[in-house]
């Protein structure tokens, strides 16, 4: 009777450790296969959030930039309409975003076009001075959670002169940011010139597809029709994700250009 009892004791203790082994490989596994996940967190503003379909079809780059990616990619976009770089910061938007960040993910930071609002103190800055300064709260905290900052200059607006050539319409914050990038040794994509280039080569007319130009009756979420030389609508959200992507290739932002769409 007691040698039945020591033998399944014993088969007891066997099986035990089995379970207790194959726990310990699935926990191994998961968190193998969690680290061999890139996440691409983007930070920013209108021209960059995510919209939903009752203001369909405006959209923001950021909604569709994981398009540009084959597999092992994941884009969490949190960019937030009307936010600066600062507004951003002092509503707590950066600390969630850093609570997730995880070693071997990236951070795209792009501010700019209410970070030059000078009459509304709670979200201008100045683009030598604290322009900087709250940019560089996003690259540090970045570094901090050992995720990789990439710094992007804001995307132009729709602007032409009467000759038909594109202008800036953001002063001085890009070279701030390329400034910064030198500075504190971050990659820069420059989407500032990217998307003025894109915008000359379109011409005036071919650019109104690219922003949320509409005419009266065209669709039932603007009845009154819609000009909109800021914001884009989803054709054009998607010639501006396709000009990052291609910055990411330029800049040789590894690994995360390995899985870029083969074009």
């Amino acid at each position: 009777m007691k040698k039945k009892i020591h033998f399944i004791c014993f088969l007891l203790l066997l099986l035990s450790l089995s379970v207790g082994g194959i726990r310990v490989q699935a926990t191994s596994f998961v968190s193998q296969s969690h680290k061999s996940k890139i996440t691409v967190y983007l930070v920013g503003d209108s021209t960059v959030s995510t919209y939903d379909s009752s203001v369909a079809p405006r959209a923001g780059w950021g909604q569709v930039f994981e398009e540009e990616f084959r597999h092992k990619v994941t884009v969490r976009n949190e960019a937030q309409s009307g936010r600066s770089s600062k507004s951003f910061i002092d509503e707590g938007r950066l600390d969630a975003v850093l609570s997730e960040i995880q070693k071997g993910d990236y951070l795209f930071i792009q501010f700019g076009h209410n970070d030059e609002k000078i009459e509304d103190p709670s979200r201008y800055t100045e683009p030598s001075t604290t322009y900087k300064s709250y940019l560089k709260q996003y690259i540090d905290g970045a570094r901090a959670k050992k995720a990789t900052p990439v710094l992007i200059t804001p995307v132009e607006r729709r602007r032409f002169t009467e000759e038909g050539i594109a202008y800036d319409s953001h002063g001085t914050y890009p070279q701030a940011v390329k400034e910064l990038g030198k500075e504190k040794n971050v990659p820069v994509l420059d989407l500032t010139e990217k998307s003025k280039a894109l915008y000359q080569e379109l011409g005036i007319e071919k650019t109104k597809d690219v922003f949320l130009w509409l005419e009266k009756g065209e669709h039932p979420n603007y009845p009154e029709g819609v000009i909109d030389n800021t914001h884009f609508q989803e054709n054009g959200a998607r010639e501006i994700s396709h000009l990052v992507a291609e910055g990411v290739k330029e800049l040789k932002i590894v690994p995360l250009k390995n899985y870029l769409n083969k074009e």
